[in-house]
């Protein structure tokens, strides 16, 4: 057990998946990750999901969940409330089969006004559902980096970039760079975070977030160094699951211990 200085420096949400991220500064764990983090998403007709990849005008939609749903609002296609849907009364003609990847997700529709917004805001035919007894990662509940891994890439960059680049849900402080390749558990009170596989980067790391405009890509540094033959892709972050203490409590400024791999 190697036990630092580490704190967690920041904790972020994004209620709609591919959304503008929310800051936080306290936030409940679930089995599934951060509470209310990616519950929504954006699908196409054909009931694929819709990202930043594609569409970047997403950097600039602000999802601000609650209790009983979620605001939408977007500079262009501008504001709407959606109600969160009750599984048990929903009709079976508002359950969806969705993909993420290659991942099929039992999804709940959230109507006509919520499709119309969808299709205004990126320019074609979509529509907006809502977790039924999943979430809507890409493959992992949880993005763990590091504050210390950005500082050294950002050493290497002829411009430094914030850390929303990367989209993770909890930074850490005090740790040495890259040192989170090494890190297997995190340990916050009675939480177990396991960190399962290093994050591959892809074009959504070149969408400036607060624009929604491409600006300076670091992928090309980071395939300098942080190439992963074995995954095929430049590597950036931790991706991570909750091994125990789901129902707990994370607060900026909480002490970290972690549990180095063999």
């Amino acid at each position: 057990m190697s036990t630092g200085e580490l704190r967690i420096q920041s904790l972020h949400i994004h209620p709609l998946k591919s959304c503008r991220a929310i800051d936080l500064d306290v936030v409940r764990v679930g089995s599934r990750g951060l509470e209310h983090d990616r519950e929504w998403m954006l699908i196409t007709a054909a009931g694929r999901f819709v990202t930043q990849r594609s569409h970047p005008t997403l950097a600039l939609l602000r999802a601000a969940p609650d209790a009983q749903g979620i605001t939408l609002s977007h500079p262009r296609a501008g504001k709407l409330r959606i109600e969160a849907p009750l599984p048990m009364s929903t009709q079976p003609d508002d359950w969806r089969r969705v993909t993420v990847w290659k991942r099929e997700i039992e999804a709940i529709d959230a109507g006509e006004h919520a499709a119309q917004f969808a299709s205004a805001l990126i320019g074609e035919p979509a529509r907006i559902v809502a977790g039924g007894s999943d979430h809507f990662a890409d493959g992992y509940p949880l993005l763990v980096c590091t504050q210390a891994s950005l500082d050294d890439l950002n050493r290497r960059l002829p411009a430094a970039l914030p850390m929303s680049r990367f989209r993770p849900n909890i930074v850490l402080s005090g740790a040495e760079a890259w040192q989170e390749d090494h890190i297997r558990e995190l340990r916050i009170g009675s939480l177990r975070l396991k960190l399962v596989k290093p994050c591959t980067r892809c074009v959504m790391t070149r969408i400036d977030q607060a624009t929604g405009q491409r600006g300076l890509d670091p992928l090309p540094v980071l395939h300098e160094f942080r190439f992963d033959e074995n995954l095929r892709g430049v590597t950036f972050g931790q991706n991570a699951r909750v091994a125990t203490g789901a129902g707990s409590l994370l607060r900026i400024g909480d002490s970290v211990t972690i549990e180095l791999r063999n």
